[in-house]
């Protein structure tokens, strides 16, 4: 396992409740490194964090870590089985409409958190 692997599980194990869950597979091609993180879905939020900015830093840091070994390092975070995406169209649960107080906060797909995360 090479180090930006590594620090990447070091990481999002010590953010998520269910640290067995978590799965980074480390690819190499022209373009560079391509981690690609699954996480547990009840996870995800920890992971994307409020507007993306834990998954940003995440990406920053693994950025600092390519840089010392002369390598660009990428990461993809997948959708997990169960996430917001595969629930469209679908009636959400009442217990989930009842947690949400403040009506101005909405959950953002991940397509739309990604979008916000891209880095030039």
């Amino acid at each position: 396992m090479e180090d930006d692997q590594k620090f990447l599980e070091y990481v999002v194990k010590g953010l998520v409740d269910n640290p067995d869950a978590v799965k980074v597979d480390r690819t190499v091609d022209e373009m560079g490194v391509l981690l690609t993180l699954d996480v547990d879905a009840a996870d995800m939020g920890k992971i994307i964090g409020r507007s993306g900015n834990t998954a940003k830093a995440i990406r920053t840091l693994l950025r600092v870590v390519g840089m010392k070994n002369n390598s660009r390092v990428n990461l993809k975070i997948n959708e997990p089985e169960g996430g917001l995406r595969s629930q469209e169209g679908a009636a959400a649960p009442a217990e989930e409409d009842a947690s949400y107080s403040d009506t101005s906060e909405v959950t953002k797909s991940l397509d739309e958190a990604m979008a916000d995360l891209k880095m030039d």
